[in-house]
């Protein structure tokens, strides 16, 4: 009873209410319980070929200093990205999530406007409404494209909006025109979430160049194959970067994860051959899936499913040995879509035999 009193009186309001982040259901209990001791997993959009070698033999050259604290700066890493990237300047964070929970911490204040467009990635609303932030959504259109006028009139007073491309979970590209159209007319800092630009033929870097209030998030997870280690970083202007630093978690990225990223960001042919299995399976999920499906610049698809939910459309595929992500948890997406992410050759076969069958 005092346990729950104290819950009462000193959690916030927020949390009370029991907003969180919606993971992609546990359904392999499902699929287990149909008889599937080896499941599809399709749900998390992971890099299907593993961790490349060379970011595996990086790691293990640290193993033996894992009880040292890192470097604060993560200057390897940085250097790293730099030979990777060119001369911009770099922040880490544990995954993009601690790269954008570091990037609101330092500009929103209680009652500050942040802009998303949405439906996307919820993390960005969250972890804004968790500083005190106002949260504005702004539809996309129908095709999932942004539409720049309402995205410009939310976001010219906020301090910091979201847009994510590829977005999740639609895969949407937005086209480099439109997001310099918003920098153009904004004040505040444009997060351009770029998890998964990889896959797509967009080239957004050079406007790191041009503006000095725009942020591009990247991470270690999809394309690089080590969503296990947690790595994200951004592109920063120089006057965002040393208050970040000051604004973020001591020692939050350990020498293990920032070591596997540094031979990640070498193994140039790891990546070609992610790139090039993933295109080619999403081309064919595209081709081949019975039921609508969107474009996508990513290592994943949307799927329509109606008449069924997402819910029902996932309960399915786990009953049949797949997981897929329902996308019901989605702001401002209806209830009728799933994700699914490109798998290993036999994940991405059973999915398309089970496909069959809905």
């Amino acid at each position: 009873m005092q346990q729950s009193n104290l819950s009462a009186n000193l959690v916030r309001d927020l949390y009370q209410k029991g907003t969180s982040y919606v993971f992609a259901k546990k359904l392999v209990d499902i699929a287990e319980e149909f008889g599937y001791s080896q499941v599809a997993r399709l749900a998390s959009n992971e890099n299907p070929l593993g961790p490349s070698p060379l970011a595996m033999k990086e790691a293990e050259k640290v193993l033996a200093f894992m009880h040292r604290y890192p470097d604060t700066n993560h200057s390897d890493l940085i250097r790293a990205l730099k030979d990777y990237h060119g001369d911009y300047s770099f922040v880490t964070g544990v995954g993009m999530d601690g790269v954008i929970e570091t990037c609101i911490r330092v500009l929103i204040n209680p009652g500050d406007n942040v802009t998303i467009s949405a439906p996307t990635f919820s993390f960005y609303g969250l972890a804004a409404a968790a500083q005190g932030g106002i949260v504005k959504y702004v539809p996309r259109k129908k095709d999932f494209s942004v539409d720049i006028p309402s995205f410009i009139s939310s976001a010219r007073d906020a301090k910091i909006s979201f847009l994510c491309t590829p977005n999740n979970p639609s895969g949407t590209v937005t086209p480099v025109s439109d997001i310099e159209e918003i920098l153009q007319n904004i004040k505040g800092i444009l997060f351009l979430d770029n998890a998964y630009v990889e896959f797509s033929s967009e080239e957004y870097r050079p406007l790191m160049n041009r503006y000095d209030n725009l942020v591009i998030g990247r991470t270690m997870s999809k394309v690089f194959g080590l969503a296990g280690c947690r790595v994200g970083y951004a592109f920063v202007p120089d006057w965002l970067k040393l208050v970040y630093e000051k604004a973020a978690t001591p020692f939050a990225l350990n020498n293990i994860s920032a070591a596997a990223a540094i031979g990640a960001l070498q193994d140039h042919e790891y990546l070609e051959k992610t790139i090039t299995f993933v295109k080619k399976w999403r081309d064919k999920f595209i081709r081949e899936t019975v039921k609508p499906v969107l474009s996508s610049g990513a290592n994943f698809v949307m799927i329509d499913t109606a008449p069924f939910t997402g819910d029902k459309a996932t309960d399915f595929f786990a009953q049949n040995g797949v997981l897929v992500r329902s996308c019901r948890s989605f702001p401002g997406l209806e209830d009728h879509y799933i994700r699914v992410c490109i798998g290993e050759e036999w994940e991405n076969i059973r999915f398309l035999e089970v496909f069959r069958k809905i």
